[in-house]
């Protein structure tokens, strides 16, 4: 018999865990399930008809994959020009350059289930948020910043939301 798998983030040690299972199992928006020192893993599930939210990180490459329902990702270099677009679903990956503007929509009829990882750091460590609008509070107070112990570009510059 196989056990949920149990996610925590415990900072810059060696950790493993199901990846897969613990992000069909991840009812939150956000997750972060491993905070490193160059790098982050977050698990996501974006309800049907919600979205990740239009973004760019200037200092931040992103890889995204889908484990579970579908979608579409949107990219491009401004936000009124998202000249990428390409049908995701299960076992599908997204990657995304530092300064790209992106977005990934739920088109399906189930929680779209997918992992992130961040390089640098991006995030609170062990940080969880229920819904989009937990993480965009979080973030516009000032209570999401990556841990002391993770190494961040020399001239970070703040994301920015379509």
């Amino acid at each position: 018999m196989s056990q949920k798998p149990v996610v925590t983030d415990i900072g810059p040690k060696p950790n493993a865990f199901d990846i897969e299972n613990a992000t069909k199992d991840n009812a939150n928006y956000r997750t972060v399930a491993w905070s490193g020192k160059y790098l982050q893993v977050t698990l996501m599930s974006i309800e049907p008809g919600q979205s990740i939210g239009l973004e760019t990180h200037p200092d931040t490459d992103q890889f995204l994959r889908i484990d579970a329902g579908r979608g579409v990702c949107k990219m491009g270099p401004a936000k009124d020009q998202l000249n990428f677009e390409q049908a995701v679903e299960d076992g599908w990956c997204i990657t995304v350059p530092a300064g790209t503007w992106h977005d990934v929509v739920n088109t399906g009829s189930e929680p779209l289930r997918l992992y992130a990882i961040y390089a640098p750091v991006h995030h609170a460590a062990g940080k969880v948020h229920g819904t989009f609008d937990d993480a965009e509070k979080d973030e516009e107070s000032g209570g999401d910043e990556p841990p002391a112990w993770s190494v961040q570009p020399p001239q970070t510059r703040p994301d920015r939301h379509g």
